[in-house]
């Protein structure tokens, strides 16, 4: 297991569920500042999600459906066609994605080119070639329990509705809830 730090936490292992959440570059209001001293790790994963889910700002590329279901795809073939990881529930929101794996390979073989693939092809639709479409930072946690994957693999599938796009999990067309 290898673990660094910039603003949020990074834990690259094979063989242990991590939950991942990545968004588009810009997608957060311009001069805000999750400050270390004031939050933990994970109160300023909480904030920044509640910013995203508002998607009040920034990029929405996502909401696109021929843009999400470029990211699905390539979610649910890093599974079963790649077999980087073991995809146990994701989430395509307007501006950034949750997903919950079990890595078969270090981060730099499967998110690093999950999230270079789905950029160039998003940005190839957009008309954008050669724009950054990721933030480079993600935010990555350690599932430490039976207890946690569930709670997290809930929060992720129950996302649409918190954030008011639909009223239950199953009828959001870019999740792992819908495809169950």
């Amino acid at each position: 297991m290898i673990y660094h730090k910039r603003r949020l936490p990074h834990w690259d292992l094979v063989g242990h569920p991590l939950f991942v959440t990545f968004r588009l570059h810009g997608s957060l209001p311009a001069g805000r500042v999750f400050a270390p001293s004031h939050l933990t790790d994970g109160k300023a994963f909480v904030a920044m999600d509640r910013i995203l889910d508002k998607a009040a700002t920034g990029p929405r590329f996502l909401s696109l459906p021929e843009i999400a279901e470029i990211v699905v795809a390539a979610i649910c073939d890093g599974d079963t066609r790649f077999n980087r990881y073991q995809l146990h529930s994701y989430v395509v929101m307007a501006n950034h994605v949750h997903l919950l794996v079990t890595p078969a390979v270090l981060a730099t073989k499967w998110l690093a080119p999950l999230k270079g693939f789905t950029a160039y092809m998003a940005n190839q639709s957009l008309n954008r070639a050669g724009t950054a479409f990721w933030q480079n930072e993600s935010y990555d946690h350690v599932v430490r329990s039976g207890d946690e994957f569930d709670r997290i693999r809930h929060y992720i599938e129950s996302n649409p509705v918190k954030a008011g796009l639909v009223a239950m999990p199953e009828d959001f067309p870019w999740s792992s809830a819908r495809a169950a």
